[in-house]
């Protein structure tokens, strides 16, 4: 397979998986596509670890680093020591009590004294990002992707001065437009069946939108889970494929075992696009929590990245009681054909070989 993509990564198969695992970074790089690790939830230092196992483990094969740089958020103009505490007196304590009583109608705990307080911006602002870009670049990453918005011009310059492509998601042509005028290499057309951050607009309707509006290489994401719909993608203008949600369910994963066995018991109408975990709209596994902040009891959520910082304590206690009606996260629509754990490879191996079959059918219908 041969696109503009694989030629400009030197990659066999243009293919993408985003994954906040290390392992499944790796062994899809290894399998000729793209390995993408997510740096949103490791500190720098942490990040620095990640990057240095793929280094080690990834058989000089090209991986990418995803990275958060929203162009809008609450505090963008604070100081960065300054920055924490000030968003935090900007949260209601109205709020603070609508998550408490959450929580304790479903009988979850307080975090054991001492325990660790944990992370409660993580890199949802350009003064935490940068510093996660800045160890990113030290390591010989092919990508840089922005996952929410174009990313800064001088941070574009910076990836390019490193000889490392950009890319960056959009959910609308005009998204796309905006990440092309930054100078990005690759846009990332995302539907609304993604995981994650995701806009209204489905994939089939979307990619070819974007394939018309910019002249870089288009990756088609949301909603691709195997071959059939890679094909899809492919002929509506896209030069390869961006995949999320399909990597949770691995081998590899380092997905905790309740949230993978929600995974693979799910459909295609468990997930639905909340605010509640970020304060922006992104498509997440449907549950008790979701639909609590849909309630009339909610306060309705807050702006990015309050919300995060509200929740953020809430979903570390979930997480450790094993309450699982309240355990959410990010998942697209394609969770319903996910009932199976494989490795990796053998992930990619299924993509290439249907997308085959698909083509070659299509092939058929046009010269019988």
């Amino acid at each position: 397979m041969r696109t503009r993509v694989t030629d400009m990564f030197g990659i066999e198969l243009p293919i993408f998986a985003f994954s906040h695992c290390r392992d499944v970074v790796a062994a899809v790089s290894k399998a000729g596509g793209m390995g993408v690790l997510g740096a949103l939830y490791f500190t720098p230092e942490e990040l620095e670890v990640e990057l240095t196992w793929i280094d080690d483990h990834v058989d000089g094969r090209p991986y990418g680093v995803d990275v958060v740089m929203p162009a809008s958020y609450e505090g963008a103009d604070f100081a960065p020591d300054e920055l924490v505490g000030r968003l935090q007196a900007m949260i209601p304590d109205g709020h603070r009590a609508f998550v408490e009583n959450l929580l304790a109608r479903h009988g979850v705990p307080p975090l054991s004294a001492g325990a660790d307080p944990g992370k409660v911006l993580l890199g949802w602002t350009d003064a935490t990002a940068r510093p996660q870009v800045e160890v990113a670049l030290r390591h010989p990453i092919a990508l840089l992707a922005n996952a929410l918005g174009p990313p800064p011009a001088d941070v574009v310059t910076l990836a390019h001065a490193h000889g490392v492509k950009v890319a960056a998601l959009a959910s609308t042509p005009r998204h796309a437009l905006k990440q092309v005028e930054v100078g990005v290499d690759v846009v990332v057309a995302q539907g609304t069946e993604a995981g994650g951050h995701t806009g209204e607009i489905s994939t089939m309707v979307l990619i070819p939108q974007v394939v018309d509006a910019v002249d870089v290489p288009v990756l088609a994401a949301g909603g691709i889970g195997n071959g059939r719909q890679m094909a899809a993608a492919m002929a509506l203008g896209a030069e390869g494929v961006w995949t999320g949600s399909i990597w949770l369910t691995v081998e590899e994963a380092d997905t905790p075992e309740m949230a993978r066995r929600r995974i693979l018991d799910a459909t295609s109408r468990d997930t639905v696009r909340s605010r509640s975990w970020t304060g922006k709209p992104a498509r997440l596994l449907k549950n008790a929590w979701t639909e609590a902040w849909e309630s009339e009891e909610s306060p309705g959520t807050l702006p990015m990245p309050l919300q995060f910082m509200l929740v953020s304590d809430a979903l570390r206690r979930i997480g450790r009681s094993g309450a699982a009606e309240l355990a959410t996260f990010p998942a697209g629509q394609i969770i319903g054909i996910m009932n199976q754990v494989k490795p990796a490879k053998d992930v990619v191996y299924s993509l290439v070989e249907e997308y085959a079959e698909a083509c070659a059918r299509l092939q058929r219908l046009t010269t019988d």
